[in-house]
């Protein structure tokens, strides 16, 4: 730890985005599709999955890794070799989708952030990865699996265990930017990537690194994942109107529908980030964690865990409930917990309803999982840049329970409005909870 015992912690603020998703292969891309209240949603394309109940997901589409970038890129200064795409086809075969998603989005990050320009004077030591995944490679496991039973052991990839481990992704950001920093891989469920973005943050607060890329990725539309989600009873089912099927707060909601996708952020000391100029979308002002200690699948009675972390990402951030504007909700379309987060934002926001919005994005980005929590802060961060809410779509019949709350959801249209500071929640298995507070400058 590099930061005096006695000093105040450091600033954290955004100074890079990337996003590949189920609306878009791209930050700009997805945010239009959020605004437009656009659907991601459809068919499953990737395997026949006529014979189970749930056959729908949010797959990302025309996603080409190996595509050239617009410009090179300098990660080892002005005299190394040049990154003119984010990983060749020979790279392609040594890891699993959630890697290609997720070094996608990192690289948008990075060019995003302008640090490219200035590595010459950066410090490849202090800049860290912390880039988390709940589930890793099981597409790749499940195939292997099929491999090795058609052919035996000589038939198994010796690329195996680098497709499907979770931290490869860090790992290979890592080597693909040269950030030889803080090198982690967080896996927490549906509340990964607000940990991973968390802890990053944390990490440049206490003064162990300057630069964080932080986020999360997951591809796991598989049919093992798709079967094991519906044998739960937890998907959707409403097979004959996907873009309809994610409905947040809505009565007749069903389930959620599982995506693939990664979305990932450049975190910066606020000094670094000014000394160099960077544009900045906002700050990062808090980070709460909490666990329900109550159920592996299921919110606590009045999500009274997910209100704890919000209540410790608040006041670590030194705001109070009545000045956050905008909620984005961890909202999964299920018929228990949106009701129960909703109970909790009530409360914990009792004195900011009149002006407070809550939005669900999952209604168009469909249920990332380990992508989820990153996906949920780039609605706040983008509607602190843009004065605009997006909307919770396919919100046509308000759960009575919901209604209740006397929140306000943004039904079906996007809002503009003076955002100046947001909370962005995610929840996962296990009873584990993330809140991340962030504001204008």
């Amino acid at each position: 730890m590099n930061q005096p015992a006695n000093s105040q912690p450091r600033r954290v603020v955004i100074t890079g985005v990337g996003a590949v998703t189920p609306c878009g292969n791209s930050a700009p891309d997805t945010w239009a599709a959020l605004l437009a209240g656009r659907s991601g949603l459809g068919r499953i394309t990737r395997f026949d999955a006529s014979a189970c109940h749930a056959q729908i997901a949010g797959e990302v589409k025309g996603f080409d890794i190996t595509r050239p970038l617009a410009a090179p890129l300098h990660p080892r200064g002005p005299g190394g070799e040049p990154l003119t795409q984010a990983l060749t086809p020979k790279d392609v075969k040594k890891f699993g989708r959630f890697t290609h998603l997720g070094v996608g989005a990192a690289v948008e990050a990075y060019q995003d952030s302008g640090l490219d320009a200035h590595r010459a004077t950066l410090n490849p030591d202090r800049m860290g990865v912390n880039l988390g995944v709940g589930l890793g490679g099981l597409p790749e496991i499940e195939a292997m699996h099929d491999t090795w039973k058609a052919g035996g052991y000589r038939k198994i990839s010796p690329f195996f265990i680098i497709q499907i481990a979770p931290n490869l992704l860090a790992g290979q950001v890592s080597l693909v930017l040269d950030f030889r920093g803080p090198n982690l891989a967080v896996a927490s469920a549906c509340a990964t990537s607000g940990h991973a973005i968390g802890e990053a943050a944390s990490a440049i607060a206490r003064g162990d690194a300057d630069v964080m890329l932080a986020g999360g990725a997951e591809s796991t539309v598989t049919p093992l994942a798709i079967g094991a989600f519906a044998q739960m009873r937890a998907l959707s089912t409403r097979n004959d109107a996907p873009e309809q099927a994610s409905r947040p707060y809505d009565q007749d909601r069903d389930g959620f529908v599982l995506s693939e996708g990664a979305v990932t952020y450049i975190l910066e000391d606020y000094e670094h980030a000014r000394r160099r100029g960077a544009r900045i979308y906002a700050e990062l002002r808090g980070y709460g964690a909490s666990a329900d200690a109550y159920h592996l699948s299921s919110l606590a009675p009045g999500a009274e865990g997910s209100a704890r972390a919000m209540r410790a990402a608040l006041a670590r951030s030194g705001l109070a409930a009545a000045e956050i504007d905008y909620v984005s909700a961890h909202a999964t379309s299920t018929p228990g917990g949106d009701g129960e987060e909703a109970t909790a934002i009530a409360t914990v926001f009792a004195d900011a309803k009149s002006h407070l919005h809550v939005s669900g994005v999952k209604s168009m980005t469909g249920h990332l999982l380990g992508g989820a929590g990153a996906m949920g802060l780039l609605a706040a961060v983008l509607a602190i840049r843009d004065g605009v809410v997006p909307p919770t779509i396919n919100l046509t019949n308000l759960d009575p329970g919901c209604a209740a709350t006397g929140l306000n959801f943004t039904p079906n249209a996007a809002v503009r409005k003076p955002v100046r500071a947001a909370l962005a929640n995610s929840f996962g298995f296990g009873g584990t909870n993330a809140s991340l507070v962030v504001s204008a400058l």
